[in-house]
């Protein structure tokens, strides 16, 4: 895509869908009548600066004016808010369920626990977007307001937006696009299986019911010997943590990407493999307790329950490998 292409786009992207065609068409009459006829680059480069930021050109387009954060900085004010609230987000989150883990007696039933986590989970990430939207808005006004090298221009990550800018603008593709959700969403399971696994012996395990709900009884996992394995686990933990961000800030997949997400699945599996295949992986009461209510022997309850679960870990991750390089490979 040529200079001229990238900045219609990088203005029509900002308006409504219905808007764009014939913006689009406007924009560049415009621009060709504001060329020479026999034109270089450097004559393309003029007519655009005069023209100036793409993000402050789509404003003027807009029907609704931008009054909460002025130009030359609201642009980049609405791009870290959207990148910083989910991350804040999240980590909201998983602050919650960890304090929560951290404090758990064993008392509360599964039922009241899951709801106590989602009411405090959805109030804490409420107070820090809250928090974030309030000291970023504020940290933007000041800056606007205390801006003493003011002279007409726009400003693009914080500095003078030039032509050239056009030529650092990622062209991604709609089909190898990483959605901010999609990083939301691993970083949440994160947050979700890994509390799970070091809280196994208060969570996961057989319930009965009772006139007060549901009671735990037996829990299904040796806790000494899913903690003797923690450093490898905490391992995964940061890796993971480190993917979704890495895929936030490169916000496309790519080869290297689809690379390391293979690497990670890869990793991820032996240190299931490695877990699962512990023969004191569950605990003596909880095979019993199954082997009985399904009337077979306790060696084909675990043959079926490591079994399933390699099957369905291996696949989901071949699933997950296969998906980057398709993602990455599409045009």
């Amino acid at each position: 895509m040529n200079l001229i292409e990238i900045y219609i786009y990088e203005v029509t992207r900002r308006l409504p869908e219905k808007h764009r065609e014939d913006i689009a068409l406007e924009l560049r009459s415009t621009i060709e009548d504001m060329l020479p006829e026999d034109y270089s680059e450097k004559d393309i480069k003029a007519v655009l600066e005069k023209l100036g930021n793409p993000a402050v050109l789509a404003s003027g387009y807009r029907d609704q004016p931008m009054h909460l954060i002025g130009q030359p900085y609201f642009d980049v004010y609405v791009t870290l808010l959207k990148m910083i609230l989910p991350i804040a987000a999240v980590i909201s989150l998983i602050s919650t369920i960890a304090a929560y883990f951290i404090g758990y007696s064993g008392e509360a039933s599964l039922m009241n626990g899951i709801l106590n986590i989602i009411g405090k989970g959805i109030a804490g990430m409420i107070e820090t977007g809250i928090q974030v939207f309030f000291w970023l808005t504020i940290v933007f006004a000041i800056v606007e307001r205390t801006d003493k090298g003011k002279d007409g221009k726009q400003y693009t990550r914080f500095h003078k937006w030039t032509p050239d800018d056009l030529k650092t603008i990622p062209s991604i593709p709609k089909k190898k696009a990483i959605r901010k959700c999609e990083v939301f969403g691993s970083l949440m399971w994160t947050a979700i299986w890994a509390a799970l696994y070091f809280h196994a012996n208060h969570l996961v395990g057989i319930y009965k019911g009772s006139g007060e709900g549901l009671t735990f009884v037996t829990p299904a996992f040796n806790h000494e010997v899913l903690v003797g394995y923690w450093p490898i686990v905490v391992v995964v933990i940061v890796l993971e943590i480190a993917f979704a961000l890495y895929k936030l800030i490169k916000r496309q997949w790519t080869k290297r990407m689809a690379i390391c997400n293979a690497v990670l699945e890869l990793f991820g599996t032996i240190v299931f493999i490695v877990i699962v295949k512990n023969p004191t992986i569950m605990t003596p009461e909880f095979i019993t307790y199954m082997a009985d209510l399904f009337t077979i022997t306790a060696q084909q309850l675990k043959t079926w329950i490591i079994g399933g679960s390699l099957f369905i870990y291996m696949l989901s991750a071949a699933m997950n490998v296969f998906d980057g390089f398709r993602k990455a490979g599409s045009h």
